[in-house]
């Protein structure tokens, strides 16, 4: 007997809003976390600073009317404390925790050809089985180390940002090393700049980050939200990034330069990623225009730092704005002005090793009370390489996507039946408002169970020729940006996981923009699914798999 129809791997935001929707059709499923609770990213990250960068009201759930009259965000870019409470109200108002199971850890999940379902061995020795398995891990579940001998030697606390104690960590008055500049650290050191006795923060690659603008949502400017819900989320739709910003239409060398600066100065010190998103769009392909906004966003740098040669240190010289996933930051170049705070560049003086009493570079040995580990995830595809994915025959997910994943609308995968990724690799998620995308995500899965479950079938998977169709698209969309120049987690760039060091560029998001993607998974799901083959419920032992279109 088949233990579930349906077994969701995640309680993030997507595996919440899957497990809704699988209980509102009816069908047997669970959700199987890892964590001992429910939030998934929001559940993790404890660190000092961790918040949103999309609006509150953009990252929302929008699929409850009662949900969006009944929340009251509190500021426009909502800290981590709140985003877990509000996924433990939406959670507990539609009674989903019972449907979850917490500290539970999948280790393999093997498809049995004869039987058509999956076999799911879990860190509590159990199997389970399940008809269809839906992968809702995240981009950023697994954090990454740096190679770095003799870790285990430091004799204080030392930890990953994802790892942050949930107790928290009293840093008055300690010196605290913070290793990495990318957007977890850019949050951490403005954050504890002021609270710490010392900081010292080792960055190899500067990166580009721009303001966040917070501020609180008062009671009034809630309500006016509410009224304008459906106008947010019309304008999250037509948006390439899914967020209420719309860029620039206006051709970047069709306007004066005078023009441009007066749009960079308003979008500066306007809330959010308009500095980025409502731009022109000529930033993101063309190199002269990218290079002349990135010396725009150095000088607003460099007014900002004090010491000229610290300020230049911070201005990356490896890409431009943009071509990258940008951080947004509260006063954190204003962190470097402090007597407390001192930069050391590891490019020019490299870590050698962690001692017992702190950090040793070529230069110079340093003694720290705290030392964190701001150095990324491996993004992305981590979290599927973390468990041991076979298909038919045999193969592993894991071999089929050593140099790169391939997949078909970046939900599908050829020889991976009933596998469902709403957020995967090549879909319309990683480089999106991520809950916007992946209410999209999660809607088209739960449609093709659906279309499944109407037409009798009870084996779906993508052809190989779809998929090679998808993943070379996905790959000649990169040609047209500048990101494919990037070391960046949209690149599959992280030298701290063997196989992803720089110059093998893995071909991760989709660059073609929300109205795009969704205008063609919707053209997939209205044409009977075509690049697909099910199999018919009940089938004899020659069973044949047949093609949608037939």
């Amino acid at each position: 007997m088949i233990d579930y129809e349906a077994i969701v791997i995640g309680a993030g935001v997507c595996g919440i809003y899957q497990i809704k929707k699988l209980v509102d059709l009816g069908i047997r499923a669970t959700v199987l976390e890892a964590a001992p609770d429910l939030g998934g990213t929001w559940y993790n990250n404890r660190y000092p600073g961790c918040r949103f960068d999309s609006e509150s009201y953009t990252y929302g759930y929008s699929f409850s009317r009662e949900v969006l009259d009944e929340w009251h965000w509190k500021e426009r870019f909502s800290s981590q404390p709140e985003n877990l409470k509000y996924l433990n109200f939406v959670a507990d108002k539609f009674d989903l925790r019972r449907h979850m199971q917490f500290d539970v850890r999948v280790e393999a999940a093997r498809y049995d050809e004869a039987a058509n379902l999956w076999r799911l061995s879990l860190s509590d020795g159990r199997t389970l089985t399940a008809r269809w398995v839906i992968l809702a891990t995240g981009l950023l579940s697994v954090p990454t180390l740096p190679r770095l001998e003799g870790m285990d030697r430091f004799k204080g606390p030392s930890f990953h940002t994802f790892y942050w104690p949930h107790e928290g960590v009293d840093l008055a008055g300690k010196k605290v090393a913070v290793i990495g500049t990318g957007a977890t650290a850019i949050q951490v050191i403005a954050e504890i700049a002021d609270k710490v006795g010392d900081l010292t923060v080792f960055q190899r690659r500067p990166n580009w980050s721009a303001p966040l603008n917070n501020s609180p949502i008062s009671d009034g400017e809630m309500a006016a939200i509410r009224k304008r819900y459906d106008e947010i989320f019309a304008a999250c739709a037509r948006t390439p990034g899914a967020f209420e910003h719309e860029p620039d239409r206006r051709g970047f060398w069709e306007v004066s330069r005078e023009e441009r600066i007066e749009l960079w100065d308003r979008l500066y010190d306007e809330p959010g990623f308009g500095i980025w998103l409502a731009n022109f769009r000529e930033i993101f392909t063309d190199e002269a225009a990218n290079a002349e906004f990135s010396e725009y966003i150095a000088g607003r740098i460099r007014g900002r730092v004090k010491d000229p040669a610290v300020a230049e240190k911070l201005i990356p010289r490896d890409h431009g704005f943009g071509v990258q996933r940008v951080p947004l930051e509260t006063r954190y170049y204003e962190a470097y002005n402090r007597d407390n705070v001192h930069l050391v560049d590891i490019a020019e003086t490299p870590l050698v090793c962690v001692t017992e009493s702190g950090l040793r570079t070529s230069a110079r040995d340093y003694d720290f009370d705290v030392i964190v580990y701001a150095t990324g995830f491996d993004a992305i595809t981590g979290a599927y390489d973390h468990i041991e994915i076979q298909g038919v025959g045999g193969e592993k997910l894991g071999d089929k996507w050593k140099d790169g994943p391939s997949t078909f609308l970046g939900m599908l995968v050829a020889g991976f039946p009933n596998l469902l990724l709403p957020s995967g690799p090549q879909s319309g998620s990683a480089s999106t408002n991520y809950p916007r995308a992946i209410e999209i995500g999660v809607d088209w899965c739960t449609g093709l169970l659906e279309y499944m479950r109407a037409h009798g079938h009870d084996r779906v998977e993508a052809t190989d020729a779809a998929e090679e169709r998808w993943t070379r698209h996905v790959t000649e969309m990169y040609g047209m940006m500048l990101m494919r120049k990037a070391k960046s987690w949209f690149t599959g760039y992280n030298s701290n996981v063997p196989g992803h060091e720089a110059g093998r560029i893995r071909y991760f998001v989709y660059n073609g923009g929300t109205p795009k993607f969704v205008a063609t998974i919707n053209k997939v799901a209205q044409t009977g699914y075509d690049g697909v083959v099910f199999g018919a419920s009940h089938p004899a032992p020659d069973r044949q798999l047949r093609s949608a279109a037939d």
